[in-house]
């Protein structure tokens, strides 16, 4: 694919779920856990543009909040074990349902944000009369 080619949609998420450059799909997207490198090492693309803010971790909170208290209920009604049992089960869950897919949602989001070129809003500049 050349520079000038855009990927297609599919094209961008599977680079976003591998956590691989949003621009050519070679290089690394991070240096740490959640730390962004400067730029990618395979095309050059400068990573100054990507801002995935809160994003990502909402909608992990919310899909694992859905998972874990539904789970919770459940467990509650139909066994009524004791508090520790709980803590004992849901903390694990909790840990598991948040921190593994963060990255990959994270990464998700800047890939689908380069393809569609998002960019912080601006007011318009208009001309004195």
């Amino acid at each position: 694919m050349t520079p000038d080619q855009s990927p297609t949609i599919t094209q961008s998420a599977i680079r976003g779920i591998a956590c691989r450059c949003p621009r050519c799909g070679q290089g690394k997207l991070y240096a740490g856990f959640l730390n962004l490198r400067p730029n990618c090492k395979a095309c050059g693309l400068d990573y100054a543009f990507i801002d995935a803010g809160d994003g990502p971790a909402i909608f992990i909170i919310m899909l694992a909040g859905a998972v874990v208290v539904t789970a919770a209920l459940i467990v509650e009604i139909k066994y009524q074990p004791p508090f520790w049992l709980h803590a004992a089960l849901w903390l694990p869950l909790i840990l598991a349902t948040t921190l593994l897919p963060l990255r990959s949602m994270k990464s998700l989001l800047i890939a689908l944000q380069f393809h569609h070129k998002a960019a912080p809003g601006r007011l318009i500049d208009r001309e004195p009369k």
